[in-house]
C-alpha cells in the first residue's frame, strides 16, 4: 500500500514539474512592475481552468502566470488577463 501512495505522489510530482517546465519565465515577458509574474498562452478546459501554458510575449499571451510553492512542489499559479 506504501509503495503505491509513493508511485502516485511520484506520478504528480513529475506532473507539476512538467507544468512548470513548459512555461519557465526565462524567455517570457515578465509582467512590469512585478519580478515573479510572466506572460503565459494557456489552453483552457471545459471550465475555463488553465490546462498547459506556454511562455509567452506580452502581445500572444491569454494569462498572467507566477510560480508557487505547493504541498507537491512547485506549481504555476495562472489568471486570464483582462483585455
Amino acid at each position: 500500500m506504501k509503495t503505491r501512495i509513493a508511485s502516485w505522489a511520484a506520478a504528480a510530482a513529475l506532473t507539476v514539474s512538467a507544468v512548470v517546465a513548459t512555461a519557465a519565465p526565462a524567455s517570457a515577458d515578465t509582467v512590469p512592475g512585478s519580478t515573479t509574474q510572466f506572460y503565459a498562452y494557456c489552453s483552457v478546459d471545459l471550465f475555463g481552468m488553465p490546462v498547459s501554458c506556454t511562455q509567452s510575449d506580452q502581445a500572444h499571451a491569454s494569462h498572467i502566470c507566477q510560480y508557487v510553492v505547493t504541498a507537491l512542489g512547485l506549481g504555476i499559479y495562472c489568471v486570464q488577463r483582462s483585455t
